[in-house]
Formats: structure tokens, C-alpha cells, sequence
């Protein structure tokens, strides 16, 4: 039974909405606490056993790269001041038994291409796709992209991750129609590129966690610029559904929409509240903050 081995992550985009803090980092290196984005989302990835990372990546990215790879300066400094427990957390931000692979997308031309350009590493194999910028918390139970993979390994079919999102919010997302298919899961029977809310067929939202059919490689080549005149992942997948099953899979647990700034200040104080060495302190301050606000103090 074929499993998933190969995870893609396209971080090309310019992170705009985050300037100028993105002017000359990535907006998937902004922190949650003390880790930036895109290594929750290779977190992610390697909890559902996935051995090979590939970054589609554009100017100004260099940063994700260095962050994946071995810091020897760093590394003898903190050795050399015994600082180990430091030490230790810098090598291990990824598993030595992880390869990591950067593709440089030539030119920002949707999500879509930026899929295609994974082709020639992942092959005809079915793979994982990640937004960095959804941010998903499982709250300790297992991870979004764990249960997908798990569903892939009974259903050897495309998954897309879906919520329902209010009607006004459809311009935002890719919008599936789907019937019930079995608990959890609905089998897609349309899917549109950020509908108008009174043209949405329904309020049921992709985000930014794939499980695709390889076969979708063939449906991207031969795609004309779509919405935004970019090409879309979501008319590949429109592609893809003609020939093969692909279903909507109603996930367990939270999503951050990290790409804008109150999701992104949504998903810090969610996970400052949560981590060991902020939480009781974070706690206190904004219980404080409420209190003093709610005397009508600034």
C-alpha cells in the first residue's frame, strides 16, 4: 500500500501583508514564542513520517535554508560558554534522518506552479502539501497532517483539509461542494477559486493542509492562468476530480491564519499560554491586561 513520503512547502510568496517585516526575512520565519512558522509545519510533517521536505522557494528565502542547516559558528560558541541545553535545541531542529531540498520557483506565478515545480523530485508518488502560514494546532492530540496520512492509507486518494468558514470569508479560500461520504469525510463533487460570497456554492473552505494524488502534476502542466491570473492548485484539483476520488476531510484541531496579523496574534498567545516557560507568567499578564481594561484603564 503506497505511502506518504514526500512533503512540499511552498514558501516563494512575498508575505506582504507583514511588511515591512517581511522586507528582508520570510514571513514563515516570523515566531510562534521561539519557533518560527515553517518549522511547526516541518514538525508537522515529520510526526505523519514523512522523510523528504521540499521548499519551493523565491528571492530573499535564503533564510529558510540556513535555518534547516547544520550552524557551526553558533554551535561552537555555545559549546565553547557550555551552553548545552541551548546547544542541543539548535540540533535538533530537524532530524538528522531528514533531507531537506530547495527548488527555486522563477517567478510568482500562483500556488499551482509552485506545486508543479515539485515534480521533478516527487515523480508520479502521492505527497503532502503544507502552508506554513496555517498554522494548526492539534492541542496535543495527533497532528493535522498525521490524520490525513492515516485517511490516505485507507482511502489511496487525494485529501484536502476543509472547515467551514463564514459565508462573507469565501473570497478568501478555495470553496468545495461535497456530499457525505463517511464520518469526517466528504466526497468532493466541485470546487471554485475564492467565490463571491453569493456565488459560493457552499462554506466549506480549503486550507493549508494536501494529500494529493501524483496524477495531479499532469493537470498543472496543462492549466492556463486561472483567478489572479496565476495558476491555481484549486483548478488542478477541479482537473484531478474528473478522473479520480478526491475527498474533504474535517480535521481535529485549530487553525491560525498566520497570513494575517491578528491570526498570527491569535496563534502566539494560544501557544504562549501553552509553552512551559511562558505560560504561567503570559497567564498572569493578560489577565491583568483584561482587568485593567475592563476599569477602563489603557
Amino acid at each position: 500500500m503506497t505511502q506518504i513520503r514526500k512533503a512540499v512547502f511552498p514558501v516563494a510568496g512575498l508575505g506582504s501583508r507583514f511588511l515591512p517585516a517581511t522586507k528582508a526575512q520570510p514571513k514563515e520565519m516570523l515566531p510562534i514564542v521561539d519557533k518560527p512558522l515553517i518549522q511547526y509545519a516541518v514538525e508537522e510533517a515529520v510526526a505523519a513520517g514523512i522523510k523528504e521536505m521540499i521548499f519551493i522557494t523565491g528571492r530573499n528565502k535564503r533564510a529558510i535554508e540556513d535555518h534547516f542547516d547544520k550552524a557551526y559558528e553558533l554551535e561552537s560558541e555555545l559549546e565553547a560558554h557550555n551552553k548545552h541545553e541551548l546547544l542541543d535545541v539548535v540540533r535538533k531542529v530537524i532530524p538528522k534522518d531528514i533531507t531537506c531540498i530547495y527548488i527555486r520557483q522563477s517567478a510568482p506565478l500562483g500556488l499551482g506552479h509552485a506545486v508543479l515545480c515539485a515534480r521533478p523530485v516527487v515523480g508520479n508518488e502521492p505527497f503532502a502539501v503544507l502552508l506554513a502560514d496555517d498554522f494548526m494546532d492539534a492541542d496535543g492530540g495527533q497532528p493535522v497532517l498525521a490524520q490525513m496520512t492515516a485517511l490516505y492509507s485507507e482511502e489511496q486518494c487525494s485529501l484536502l483539509a476543509v472547515q467551514d468558514v463564514p459565508r462573507a470569508n469565501t473570497r478568501q479560500y478555495g470553496i468545495v461542494s461535497a456530499s457525505p461520504y463517511r464520518a469526517g469525510l466528504e466526497l468532493v463533487s466541485g470546487i471554485v477559486e475564492k467565490p463571491q460570497p453569493e456565488q459560493a456554492p457552499s462554506t466549506l473552505a480549503v486550507v493549508g493542509r494536501y494529500v494529493l494524488s501524483g496524477a495531479i502534476f499532469d493537470h498543472l502542466q496543462h492549466l492556463g492562468a486561472g483567478s489572479g491570473g496565476e495558476i491555481q492548485l484549486t483548478d488542478g484539483i477541479a482537473a484531478l476530480m474528473q478522473a479520480e476520488r478526491v475527498l474533504a476531510y474535517r480535521y481535529a484541531g485549530q487553525r491560525y491564519d498566520c497570513g494575517s496579523k491578528l491570526g498570527y496574534l491569535q496563534a502566539t498567545a494560544a501557544i504562549g499560554l501553552k509553552h512551559p516557560e511562558t505560560a504561567a507568567g503570559f497567564g498572569a499578564f493578560l489577565a491583568q491586561l483584561s482587568k485593567e481594561n475592563g476599569h477602563g484603564r489603557p
